[in-house]
């Protein structure tokens, strides 16, 4: 839907679906559910189209490009006043019902196969984005720390991209855009990673302003704020080192007291084997100490290798649904994702696309589910209120 100048989605990612079919599958109950719920509740105009914000598998988007896949996909788009203007790419493979967490960042950008999935997403993009709207995609911030990779081979294939985007945006006439996804534990995971990273990015490219122009940041909010970032402090910085805005992700984070016990019982309701779920804790001092994953939390307090209660402030990668509180003693980072939409208010123009991005519905407490189409237009709602 159009917000402003902006344009609002969900991600789609939130329902398990790995094939085209099961995509379609998906687009037809669950999403157009969702457009007609927000248009009884008069969120959405009965007329007003309703932006998708698309998740594709490799395998999906091989699939919908295949025979007459795509043209009937647009024909359902314009049937159903839908349209899409954003996809998905940090997934690669399966996202749900399995062990995701390392797998997600595989392959990363220093392998073609990532780059050759991506473009097939634009190609996607390309036959059936509004011209008005754009076409962003969202992908990994090159790789994840772990794997140690070189950096030059991930440059390299974001450099031949963004030339491949500026020839297809002179031949199709759309804004082609890519969003690099800064996340805990990522090649590059913060405020100033990123704009080192960019500058790096910059200074390889043999055309830095076309590079500006078709590779920016996938602002993601519950990311940042796992790693202690303002946000009005970083999308300013971003936007002073001239760092495209390529989409915003309202997110929230899971947030805690780690000195309070029972905040530190409750957490464990939170672990689960799907997802990595990065820890963050702040020192009073501002340092920051950063676990993989939750059990290795579990581990190094349970071994008494640290001690929680010497720290102020405990994050947790765990989207948390933007209208839901979880039960206290933990709480969520709504706030920053507040900031963000506070930004975004004396910030028009820097960015057009926004989506909603809580995925995790299907590993969320038992108290805290609700029917998804109910959470979905809830988060509608809550981002309308505080826009």
């Amino acid at each position: 839907m159009k917000v402003a100048s902006s344009h609002l989605s969900y991600c789609t990612n939130i329902h398990p679906a790995e094939t085209w079919a099961q995509t379609a599958a998906v687009l037809q109950s669950h999403v157009l559910a969702v457009r007609d719920r927000l248009r009884a509740s008069g969120t959405l105009g009965p007329n007003e189209p309703f932006a998708i914000g698309l998740r594709l598998s490799a395998v999906a988007a091989r699939e919908l490009l295949e025979g007459n896949q795509l043209a009937e996909f647009r024909d359902w788009l314009e049937a159903n006043q839908t349209y899409v203007f954003t996809i998905n790419g940090f997934p690669y493979g399966s996202f749900h019902g399995t062990r995701v967490k390392e797998q997600v960042f595989m392959p990363d950008w220093s392998d073609r196969a990532r780059l050759e999935y991506t473009k097939d997403l634009f190609k996607i993009l390309a036959a059936i984005a509004r011209p008005d709207a754009g076409a962003s995609v969202s992908t990994l911030p090159g790789s994840h720390k772990s794997f140690e990779r070189d950096e030059s081979r991930i440059l390299e294939h974001l450099i031949e991209l963004a030339s491949w985007l500026d020839e297809l945006a002179a031949s199709t006439g759309l804004d082609f855009h890519l969003g690099l996804e800064p996340e805990p534990l990522g090649h590059f995971e913060n405020t100033t990673e990123t704009l080192a990273f960019f500058a790096r990015l910059q200074a390889a490219a043999p055309d830095p302003e076309l590079t500006r122009r078709r590779i920016g940041v996938n602002y993601d909010a519950c990311h940042f704020a796992l790693e202690y970032d303002a946000a009005h402090d970083s999308l300013e910085a971003l936007t002073r080192a001239q760092i495209r805005i390529s989409k915003i992700h309202l997110s929230s984070a899971l947030a805690l007291d780690p000195r309070d016990p029972s905040a530190l019982a409750a957490i464990r309701h939170f672990d689960e084997p799907v997802y990595f779920h990065q820890v963050l804790l702040r020192a009073t001092g501002g340092e920051i100490l950063r676990f993989i994953d939750l059990p290795a939390f579990f581990a190094a307090a349970d071994l008494g290798e640290i001690d929680p209660a010497s720290f102020e402030e405990m994050r947790v990668h765990f989207h948390i649904p933007l209208d839901a509180e979880p039960a206290p003693p933990l709480r969520s980072t709504s706030d920053q994702t507040r900031a963000v939409l506070e930004w975004r208010r004396d910030h028009l123009d820097a960015c057009q696309h926004y989506e909603i991005e809580t995925y995790t519905w299907g590993v969320l407490p038992p108290a805290m589910q609700r029917p998804i189409e109910e959470q979905i237009a809830g988060e509608y709602q809550w981002v309308l209120a505080n826009s």
